[in-house]
């Protein structure tokens, strides 16, 4: 009889061991795919977050871009200006100095034909008093 119980524990023994082996390979198998699950998701979030990260570098190279053109037109806006301001202030300068020698010319002018006036009526005075004379 002690023969059969050990026989017996022994098949209960074999059989508990079986199952547990069983239940091991699907625990394993459990989490192998738990594991792969994590994985994908994992990777799934870790893509995610490279998009995400990708799209706030381009959002921030365009608005750095952006700002630069801006700073860029107006630099260019002020140097326009500037020039503008420039070429009115020689253009100024330039007709003030064509005024004086204008000016200067003119009292040129006026003194040459004060001159020849002055002559030609002291030739005309000469020539009346030698009329003067003669008569």
């Amino acid at each position: 009889h002690e023969g059969e119980q050990d026989h017996e524990i022994s098949k209960l023994i074999t059989r508990h061991e079986e199952e547990m082996q069983k239940l091991r390979a699907e625990l394993n198998k459990e989490q192998q795919l738990l594991l792969d699950e994590l994985r994908q998701q994992m990777a799934a979030t870790h893509k995610a977050e490279i998009e995400q990260a990708q799209l706030q570098l381009q959002t921030m190279h365009s608005l750095e871009l952006e700002a630069l053109r801006l700073s860029l037109n107006n630099m260019h806006t002020s140097q326009l200006e500037l020039t503008q301001s420039n070429l009115r202030r020689e253009k100024e300068t330039a007709l003030v100095e064509l005024r004086e020698m204008l000016n200067d010319k003119r009292a040129q002018e006026v003194a040459i034909l004060q001159s020849r006036h002055q002559l030609e009526l002291s030739k005309i005075k000469e020539q009346c008093l030698k009329e003067k004379e003669d008569l």
